[in-house]
């Protein structure tokens, strides 16, 4: 029973950490071409990368990584990723991003 308490204690904990979010860029520093993407948890792109690396397998990557990881090899994948954004971060730009759809619609066709 107590175990069971505890594991619910540590999800409630994960629920409630806060992550970070960004723009992340996977260079190919063999061939100079990059993946560009996004993500609400920068530290789970870390983590696939890291894994990637540790397992020698590019299937943790993203499937247009896959012949480049082959050709030359995962450690060629360098990471790098914007300023880490936090959730007040995150919703400053959403209520910004509001003012310029409000900006672009006629005020008489909103609620």
């Amino acid at each position: 029973m107590a175990d069971r308490e505890r594991r619910k204690a540590l999800r409630r904990q994960y629920d409630q950490t806060q992550r970070a979010a960004g723009v992340h860029r996977l260079l190919n520093t063999g061939s100079g071409k990059a993946l560009l993407g996004s993500s609400p948890n920068l530290a789970s792109v870390r983590a696939k990368l890291e894994f990637a690396r540790q397992t020698n397998s590019a299937s943790a990557l993203d499937y247009r990584l896959k012949q480049d990881a082959a050709t030359f090899g995962i450690d060629a994948l360098a990471l790098e990723t914007t300023p880490e954004m936090t959730r007040a971060a995150i919703l400053a730009d959403l209520e910004t991003l509001e003012q310029l759809w409000r900006e672009k619609l006629d005020p008489a066709a909103l609620y």
